[in-house]
């Protein structure tokens, strides 16, 4: 690949994500585990793909693509994010003093979680089995068979996919310093708002490099690396504050008032953890010559 184009590259990330977003379809309806999850990535994984290399592509022409892949992650996430939060707090509830009866809070939420999950779970098949998910499929297929390139994709893959790096670690920058400097008024709310931003960056940041690894190897690896440690950092802030949102509204629909206040306060030192590992998680993340590929 080393006289590859810009193009080359971007069309062969394409190319192996809609093939993988294609391939889930029947495990998702089986319900196999981490189908829907991997499908949801898959989602993402294009998504970022037409949005961080837009100006290899024609103008608008992907603009009902990135559309339909938010609808159809946006289906899934109900049902996995579900899933992943009753998980989450069932494994915490087994960490509880004994007074608290952990194996009992578990049980109960592990209840909760598969009942959530059981009741959004059609909205998952029938988002797979309409008319939409079929076009979208479609679209994919016939972008791949005639792809709206500009002349900069046939710019060389290196230098091309390394400025695109470039900018999306100066982007995630931007967006950690936002988070660090408390995200606009002070409050937990707009902080919790500004560090999500922050870890989608950071994901679309890990994307962009994990479109160069084909070309550029262990470089773009390492860049991958640093981006997907803040955007886990970032994740696990994400996952706190959702976890003790929820707690919160179920105490009063609870007999486990106690056990679910021990665990919000858990959760709530969760995400500060977080918060503060991530200056240190970003300071190698955020080195210039890592997006160099040199």
């Amino acid at each position: 690949m080393a006289d590859a184009t810009a193009g080359d590259v971007v069309l062969g990330r394409i190319g192996a994500q809609a093939a993988v977003l294609a391939g889930l379809d029947e495990a998702v309806r089986a319900d196999e585990p981490d189908a829907v999850h991997r499908m949801r990535v898959a989602c993402r994984r294009l998504r970022s793909a037409f949005r961080t290399y837009r100006r290899l592509l024609a103008p608008g022409a992907t603009d009902e693509l990135v559309a339909e892949l938010r609808w159809l992650a946006a289906a899934l996430g109900q049902a996995r994010d579900r899933e992943v939060l009753g998980l989450r707090l069932a494994e915490r509830a087994r960490t509880l003093p004994p007074e608290c009866g952990p194996e009992r809070v578990a049980a109960e939420l592990e209840r909760w979680g598969q009942a959530e999950y059981r009741r959004v779970r059609p909205e998952v098949v029938a988002a797979l089995d309409s008319p939409r998910r079929k076009a979208l499929a479609r679209g994919l297929a016939e972008l791949l068979a005639d792809p709206p390139l500009r002349p900069r994709a046939d710019r060389a893959a290196g230098p091309e996919l390394a400025r695109v790096a470039a900018r999306e670690q100066r982007r995630t920058a931007e967006r950690v310093r936002s988070a660090l400097a408390g995200g606009g008024p002070d409050t937990a709310e707009s902080r919790a708002r500004a560090l999500h931003e922050a870890r989608k960056a950071a994901k679309r940041a890990r994307y962009a490099g994990e479109t160069a690894v084909p070309l550029v190897g262990r470089p773009a690896e390492r860049y991958v690396e640093r981006m997907k440690a803040v955007q886990e950092v970032l994740g696990e802030h994400q996952d706190a504050v959702v976890a003790a949102t929820a707690l919160r509204s179920r105490a009063g629909e609870t007999g486990e008032p106690f056990a679910y206040g021990v665990l919000y306060g858990q959760q709530l030192a969760a995400a500060e953890r977080a918060r503060r590992a991530l200056p240190e998680v970003w300071a190698r993340a955020a080195r210039p010559k890592l997006a160099r590929f040199g």
